[in-house]
């Protein structure tokens, strides 16, 4: 008998060094089902964030099963689907595209992807006050996430003051007047010293684009430190914050439970996560491409 198959794919930029192939590839394997994942590069394929729409549809035309989305294209892809789920539209975020019956529905699993990364690495960490760098598809998954976990407030900066305002403002109208809050990256120095913690979600420290997300002298040693960036998975921010003595938290936990949840939402078989992470732990040991 054949086992069931599935396509999927990834659409972005910069996603050479993903490692969601091989995530969803080796799960598939074991529950003995045929399962091929493609990066749909935005940079490889020549077409800007803006294209990222036709290539859903395209995918969606040639028989896709569903895709994942990622840096920058969370936003834009919305208005290319057919349907959102309460999650994703919540979110104004999409980072997994599920293609049934004809329809497209933008789902998102960054949330509970970082939540359950945060409670699993950086358990009882205090996170009454908390510091977001970053307020795009990843940092609205992000806030999302830290207000369910219990932050009392956040305080989230974008290199766009207005994205900033807007995930905010969202967040205040999910969780409650005065949960959020916006300040420009010039108030960092002020905001910083009175948190408890810092996530970073922005695409600064990627393969392809190096570098720290702001100035090193602003950390300390009692501030936990989380990325979402994964790969690498010790960024240049981690490996400051370390060095300091900083509890850090790093994004593969944060790559596999997501990956894990698109996985059940592609194929309807629950995932083995724990097996995801040890497979997660051995690739991301190798070399990055």
């Amino acid at each position: 008998m054949t086992p069931p198959s599935y396509l999927t794919g990834l659409v972005g930029s910069g996603i050479g060094p993903s490692l969601s192939p091989a995530l969803h590839e080796r799960e598939a394997d074991r529950h003995g089902l045929r399962l091929l994942y493609r990066t749909l590069d935005l940079d490889v394929l020549g077409g800007g964030p803006e294209s990222a729409g036709r290539l859903v549809r395209a995918a969606h035309a040639v028989g896709f099963d569903g895709l994942n989305i990622t840096h920058p294209c969370k936003q834009l892809v919305i208005q290319h689907l057919d349907a959102l789920a309460p999650e994703a539209e919540a979110l104004g975020a999409v980072n997994t595209v599920v293609f049934a019956g004809g329809r497209s529905t933008g789902h998102n699993t960054d949330v509970t992807g970082f939540a359950q990364s945060f409670a699993r690495g950086l358990p009882g960490a205090p996170t009454d006050r908390v510091v977001q760098l970053g307020a795009g598809g990843a940092g609205a998954a992000v806030g999302h996430a830290l207000l369910t976990l219990g932050t009392d407030r956040l305080t989230v900066s974008d290199a766009d003051p207005d994205r900033a305002g807007a995930l905010a403002d969202a967040l205040n109208r999910r969780f409650g007047p005065g949960r959020a809050a916006a300040a420009a990256l010039s108030g960092l120095p002020a905001v910083l010293a009175g948190a408890d913690g810092l996530v970073h979600a922005t695409p600064t420290g990627m393969a392809a684009h190096p570098g720290l997300p702001l100035p090193a002298a602003l950390l300390r040693p009692d501030l936990w430190v989380a990325e979402v960036v994964y790969r690498p998975l010790e960024t240049e921010l981690l490996s400051r914050a370390r060095g300091l003595g900083c509890r850090t938290l790093d994004g593969g936990g944060m790559a596999v439970f997501q990956a894990a949840d698109a996985f059940r939402l592609f194929t309807g078989h629950e995932p083995h996560t724990e097996d995801m992470l040890d497979d997660f732990a051995a690739l991301a040991a190798g070399p990055a491409q």
